[in-house]
C-alpha cells in the first residue's frame, strides 16, 4: 500500500510552494509547522547533502476540525498529527512533485470507527487539495 497521493506538476518551486498552501487552505488546513529540508541538510550535513535532495520543504498540515475529532476518538493519534504534505523539487527536475500523508494510514492503526470517519473526511479533503493544484497547470 502506498502511504501518499501525489501530484507532479510542471510549476516553479515558489509557485508550487504557494499553490499547495493556497490549495490546503481552501480545504481548512492550517500549516502548523514548516521544515526547510534542504536548509536544514545544508547547516547540518554540508552543502553537497543539500543540493543532493533538492529544494524540499514538510508542510505539518492541520484541520482543526478533524485533529478534535480524531483526538476525542483516541488521544494516541497526536502522535500521527499534523498531517505532512511534501513539496519536492530535484536539482535537474523540471516540475515539483506535491505529495500527502494518506489518512487512511491512520485506520490501519486504529480500528476506532470515529477515526475511519476522521480519515475519510481527512482524506477526501487531501485529495482535494491536490486535483486544485494539478488543476491549475494542469
Amino acid at each position: 500500500m502506498s502511504y501518499t497521493n501525489s501530484v507532479t506538476v510542471p510549476l516553479a518551486w515558489e509557485e508550487s510552494v504557494q499553490a499547495t498552501r493556497d490549495a490546503l487552505a481552501n480545504q481548512g488546513f492550517g500549516i502548523l509547522t514548516e521544515i526547510n529540508v534542504r536548509s536544514t541538510f545544508e547547516a547540518k550535513l554540508g552543502p553537497d547533502a543539500a543540493e543532493a535532495v533538492g529544494d524540499y520543504i514538510i508542510l505539518g498540515a492541520c484541520n482543526p476540525s478533524l485533529a478534535s475529532r480524531a483526538l476525542a476518538a483516541e488521544p494516541e493519534m497526536g502522535a500521527l498529527l499534523p498531517c505532512n504534505v511534501v513539496v519536492r523539487r530535484g536539482k535537474e527536475a523540471d516540475a515539483t512533485t506535491v505529495e500527502a500523508i494518506d489518512p487512511q494510514t491512520m485506520v490501519q492503526l486504529s480500528g476506532a470507527p470515529a477515526v475511519r470517519e476522521v480519515a475519510d473526511d481527512a482524506d477526501a479533503r487531501l485529495r482535494a487539495a491536490l486535483a486544485e493544484i494539478a488543476g491549475i497547470y494542469g
